[in-house]
């Protein structure tokens, strides 16, 4: 008689999943039968001409289908920074408040664990967590009349967030929002 209401709830217990399925967004095949290329997504931090950042939802869209290692099998890639770089994994403590301050470095942000935030001296703010990408380039920022500098980032929710930092040697670039693209 337990039975019943065990396989009744079943299905309802996978209704999540078939909807995240259904509704995620896929990249389509990677094979010359489907040769249209993804867009992924990335935040950019960037400066203007007035010293002003801004958070910029943009695309990558250069893909290649190609693959990286033979025998491997073809993948979408689009190079966005060829040179030296420094990758650091950090893990900022629960309720973590990182003030206003610029990026050390043009540098990639990828949340691993958890959700963070980054607000632009516009007051545009954009919530990230795994998934998600970050491109920090707010070093020619200048302070404004309310001492704001660069951003200010901060953790959401109760635990730590752990981020993968890539460190570029690229040089910081004005009012050039998506240059990746």
């Amino acid at each position: 008689m337990t039975r019943f209401p065990l396989r009744a709830s079943f299905p309802l217990v996978l209704l999540p999943l078939a909807y995240a399925l259904l509704t995620t967004p896929t990249f389509g095949v990677a094979n010359a039968a489907d040769p249209t290329p993804p867009t992924a997504w990335y935040w950019h931090n960037w400066t203007d001409n007035d010293g002003i950042s801004h958070m910029t939802h943009c695309p990558f869209h250069n893909y290649d289908l190609k693959t990286m290692s033979k025998p491997a099998g073809p993948q979408w890639q689009d190079h966005v920074h060829q040179g030296n770089a420094e990758i650091i994994s950090t893990v900022q403590p629960a309720h973590w408040d990182g003030t206003w301050h610029p990026d050390p470095k043009v540098q990639w942000i990828i949340p691993l664990k958890g959700s963070w935030y980054v607000t632009a001296m516009d007051g545009k703010r954009a919530v990230m967590g795994p998934g998600d990408v970050s491109l920090g380039e707010d070093q020619m920022s200048r302070r404004d009349a309310k001492g704001h500098i660069g951003h200010f980032a901060g953790n959401i929710g109760d635990g730590p967030v752990t981020l993968m930092v890539i460190q570029t040697d690229e040089k910081p670039t004005v009012n050039q929002p998506c240059r990746f693209h």
